[in-house]
C-alpha cells in the first residue's frame, strides 16, 4: 500500500500501477444486503432457484455492487495522506463488462490515471479495474474523480 503525503508526489505517479486487492468472495448474505439498501430485488440478484435455472446459473452481483466496493478495495492500494479534505466528485466511464456470480471472488487494481489544477485545488482521476478471478473479462472499469481541497 502506497501512501502519497503530497499532490505533487499524485502527479508524478500518474500512469504507475499501485498494484492489486486481496481477493474478497462475493457471497449472497452481501447481495441480498444491497438489495435491501437499493430497493433492487431482481431474481437474478436474489433467487437462488431461478436463477440456478437463468443465463447465467446462478445469482449475480449488482453492478452498482461492485462499483460500491471501490472504497473497500482502495486503502488495501493507496492512502492519501495530503493537506485538506478530500471530497468524492463522480465517476468517469464505469462498464461492466463481466458478470459476478455469488461465490466468485474479485480484486481491484488501480493507476492514477490525471492529477490536474482545479479553482478548489486538485482533481485526481483513479483509475479501477476490478478482476474477477478465472475470468479473463473485468466485472468492472471505473475512473473515481476525487477534489483534494486546499
Amino acid at each position: 500500500m502506497r501512501t502519497f503525503t503530497s499532490t505533487d508526489q499524485l502527479a508524478d505517479a500518474v500512469g504507475e500501477d499501485l498494484g492489486s486487492t486481496d481477493w474478497l468472495e462475493i457471497t449472497q448474505e452481501r447481495v441480498d444486503a444491497f438489495a435491501d439498501a437499493t430497493g433492487d430485488h431482481q431474481w437474478i440478484h436474489v433467487d437462488v432457484e431461478r436463477a440456478a435455472d437463468g443465463p447465467f446459473g446462478g445469482t449475480i452481483a449488482h453492478g452498482y455492487l461492485t462499483l460500491s466496493l471501490i472504497p473497500q478495495f482502495t486503502p488495501e492500494l493507496f492512502a492519501l495522506d495530503t493537506p485538506g479534505a478530500k471530497l468524492n466528485y463522480g465517476v468517469n466511464k464505469v462498464r461492466f463488462p463481466h458478470p459476478v456470480k455469488v461465490g466468485k471472488r474479485i480484486r481491484a487494481t488501480a493507476q492514477i490515471a490525471d492529477v490536474s489544477d482545479v479553482p478548489a485545488g486538485k482533481q485526481m482521476v483513479t483509475r479501477y479495474t476490478v478482476e474477477i478471478e478465472g475470468e479473463a473479462k473485468p466485472a468492472c472499469v471505473a475512473e473515481t474523480v476525487v477534489l483534494l481541497l486546499g
